[in-house]
């Protein structure tokens, strides 16, 4: 966004405030100055008029002129095509610097004597006009011949360029930057003169509009003619100072003015609106198919806040338009439809001006200063714009603040930046945002407000307090759960994998899976062999496998914390691991042959993983994909938690994979992650201790374990299966061999206190089992 001193000067006094302070100001508020400029005109270029103009006699292309700067008529060779007598002109004296080794001498050219050079506006360090000299007028200042042109205050300007962010499309016109520095240094805005030079002709006698009442946007449409309209010098000046000199006069007058009030400003010629009967013209506003406003003639001419169309170079009469449209309804269509966008888009879908009369007052203005003459009367179809309103508290606003500010100091900045503030009980304030303000949406941003104008360096520091809270909930546990599990795997050698919530049908059917009902299963899926949702993780991980044997490796672990899916596609969060091969890899300590894998190794790898488990023995394996005799129920807590197999050997044949090849999926949500409370350690020695018993061969080992822990001893600290041993003479039974771990608290076990304990256990493995020794 690019402003200057003496255009911002038009809205805002700001004669007694240096550049300095200015850019300081800006930067505070959040405009952040991007870069500054000052434009002055070299010295002994003065204010010229020429008096007489002729064609050098031995070049067509030359004209001699005589030139009065004041104190005396110089005669000056020019080149320029549009130099003519009667013009004022930039005059460059003899001993005028224009710039490094460019000093104006006296000369001869093609034999004639020149004293001077007649100037462009580039070569005295202004912007690029069109081709040819610079022609002076008096919306410069009064000309006076011979005075220097560097005294001319309003182009010998300095600007300014501030780099927006794209949620203040309220500061894209000179009026918003002019409205954020009145709040600022506490200055009014100045009035600004509307003139109009009328025709005495009402606009309704040549033209009308068809308005289709969908529409949304907020249109004005005045009518002018510009026979006599030539845009003055400055207004071009200050047009491409912005890059917005346009090829013709009236275009360029509308981005003008777009530039200062921040309204989108276009035109049209009468010519390409639609005639329904003499002198009669017609635009029509519609929706077009992808529900954007557009303005026809006799052609589509503009989608608003879109695109603008090109007005005819000859037009005499000419048909005005202010608009404003929504920018998240317009942003958010435009990427819906992937619709192209030109020029205007920029401002409006950062949010234009809304106050559409202020926009036309700057058109007509500029007009009729310039020539034009403005039909009566105007088309006004305006959807009024409900402004929001938030309540803020001003307890809460001085804590985001971290320093207490004053209500009555609140409600001032608020209403200098034009909120409507209304007070709401004793802490209260309801604020009603204004309608240029696309970025509020709440106490944040009131309080960001309130901090840009008092001055973020005048907020007082304070040293940081830091207060300890209980931050666990139930989502950073889980968090916490995953980050935990993911350490361990990855120690006891699993690599982390990520695989598609799809697998193939076909294959969860023909190793008799589950599989989502057909009402709730994917409609369109992205390839056909991920067609469906995965009810297990299976054979994601065989297909893993058989990846990475083909790849050469003979070692494979690997784990994926994700999502499984039951007949009704309700979601299970998964922990599944898969090994497969050989336990390590090759080395000197295992002669290059090491071991594969086994259930009771794979089994180790999971408990150093999700902590200890026990098993149970699956009594109906329901699927064809797991080994039968190889798999079992993961039981924590009392609770299953998953399953852990190994593969049937059909399966590993399918997948061309290793016959040792282990997998495990367990329910993250039903692992234990309670928080381990330590407890003191006996300082006492434990004692070992074997008991055998004979026992019926289907008789459950649980059910042995079950009745051991109802004793409730607590100087049993461990017992485990560590033998089993049939033979003839047992028949049906076979002999267990559990080895107890035994430690007291308070004194080390004599022989007849490890007797008592065992004895309680035989009597209870007697009676409720009816076992004992063997």
């Amino acid at each position: 966004m690019i402003v200057t001193r003496q255009w911002l000067q038009e809205y805002i006094d700001i004669s007694k405030i240096s550049t300095q302070s200015l850019c300081k100001a800006l930067n505070s508020i959040g405009l952040e100055v991007d870069s500054t400029q000052r434009t002055l005109i070299p010295n002994n270029v003065v204010v010229g008029y020429i008096e007489a103009c002729e064609k050098h006699p031995d070049a067509d292309k030359l004209n001699i002129c005589q030139v009065n700067i004041g104190n005396k008529t110089e005669q000056i060779v020019c080149g320029a095509k549009n130099v003519q007598k009667g013009q004022y002109v930039a005059v460059a004296t003899v001993g005028a610097i224009l710039g490094e080794d460019f000093k104006i001498k006296k000369a001869k050219l093609r034999g004639v004597e020149s004293n001077g050079m007649i100037c462009s506006s580039t070569e005295i360090g202004l912007p690029k006009l069109f081709d040819g000299i610079m022609e002076l007028d008096n919306s410069i200042g009064e000309l006076i011949i011979g005075k220097e042109l560097n005294e001319y205050s309003l182009i010998n300007d300095e600007i300014i360029e501030i780099e927006l962010t794209a949620n203040r499309g309220d500061c894209l016109s000179i009026n918003g930057v002019a409205r954020e520095l009145s709040t600022y240094f506490n200055i009014a805005l100045n009035n600004i003169e509307v003139i109009v030079n009328t025709n005495n002709k009402g606009i309704g006698q040549f033209f009308e509009i068809n308005y289709e009442m969908n529409c949304e946007s907020n249109l004005i449409y005045k009518a002018a003619s510009i026979k006599n309209f030539k845009l003055d010098l400055l207004h071009n000046l200050r047009a491409s100072t912005i890059e917005q000199l346009k090829s013709t006069d009236i275009q360029t007058a509308s981005a003008y003015a777009t530039h200062s009030s921040g309204v989108l400003i276009n035109v049209y010629s009468k010519a390409i609106a639609t005639e329904q009967k003499e002198n009669l013209f017609t635009l029509s506003i519609a929706k077009d198919e992808d529900g954007f406003d557009t303005v026809s003639g006799k052609m589509l001419l503009s989608t608003v806040g879109i695109d603008a169309g090109n007005i005819n170079n000859n037009c005499d009469e000419i048909i005005i338009e202010a608009s404003y449209t929504n920018p998240e309804k317009l942003a958010q269509r435009v990427f819906d439809k992937k619709k192209k966008t030109g020029d205007i888009y920029y401002k409006a879908s950062r949010g234009s001006e809304p106050n559409l009369e202020s926009g036309i007052d700057a058109i007509i203005t500029l007009l009729s200063q310039n020539g034009a003459s403005i039909y009566n009367g105007s088309k006004n179809f305006i959807n009024e714009i409900a402004p929001e309103t938030i309540n803020i508290n001003n307890k809460q606003l001085n804590a985001i603040i971290g320093q207490n500010i004053a209500p009555s100091k609140v409600s001032q900045i608020l209403t200098s930046l034009g909120f409507f503030v209304k007070q709401d009980g004793q802490n209260t304030i309801n604020v009603t945002i204004p309608t240029f303000r696309h970025d509020i949406k709440n106490i944040a941003d009131v309080t960001e407000e309130i901090v840009r104008m008092i001055g973020i360096d005048k907020i007082k520091s304070k040293p940081l307090e830091l207060k300890e809270f209980n931050n666990n909930n139930e989502t950073s546990r889980k968090i916490n759960l995953k980050n935990n599990l993911r350490f361990k795997a990855i120690t006891n050698g699993f690599f982390e994998t990520l695989t598609y919530v799809f697998t193939n049908k076909e294959l969860l059917t023909k190793y008799k899976f589950p599989t989502v009902i057909k009402k709730k299963d994917i409609l369109n899926p992205i390839v056909n062999e991920l067609n469906t949702f995965r009810t297990t993780m299976a054979l994601n991980f065989a297909n893993a496998v058989s990846h990475n044997v083909k790849q050469g490796y003979k070692s494979i672990g690997l784990f994926e914390i994700g999502t499984i899916f039951d007949k009704n596609r309700n979601e299970t969060k998964t922990l599944g691991f898969v090994f497969s091969g050989e336990l390590e890899s090759e080395s000197i300590a295992n002669k290059a042959k090491p071991i594969s894998i086994d259930f009771f190794g794979f089994c180790q790898k999971i408990s150093s993983v999700i902590g200890e488990f026990e098993l149970e023995m699956i009594k109906e394996v329901k699927n064809t994909f797991i080994h039968p005799y190889q798999s079992a129920t993961i039981i924590q807590n009392g609770k299953e938690i998953g399953t852990i197999y190994k593969i049937h050997p059909n399966t590993a044949s399918d997948f061309d994979i290793s016959n040792d090849t282990y997998m495990a999926e367990i329910d993250i949500d039903l692992l234990n992650d309670d928080i381990i409370i330590a407890t003191n350690i006996s300082k006492f020695q434990s004692s070992k201790r074997d008991l055998s018993i004979i026992a019926p061969k289907d008789l459950e080992y649980k059910k042995i374990k079950k009745a051991i822990n109802s004793l409730k001893i607590d100087e049993i600290k461990q017992f485990n299966l560590v033998d089993i041993y049939n033979d003839e003479k047992l028949g049906e039974n076979e002999s267990l061999t559990i080895k107890f771990i035994l430690q007291s608290e308070t004194k080390t076990f004599e022989e007849s206190d490890i007797n008592e304990i065992m004895d309680k256990v035989l009597n209870k493995l007697e009676k409720d089992l009816q076992i004992g020794l063997r």
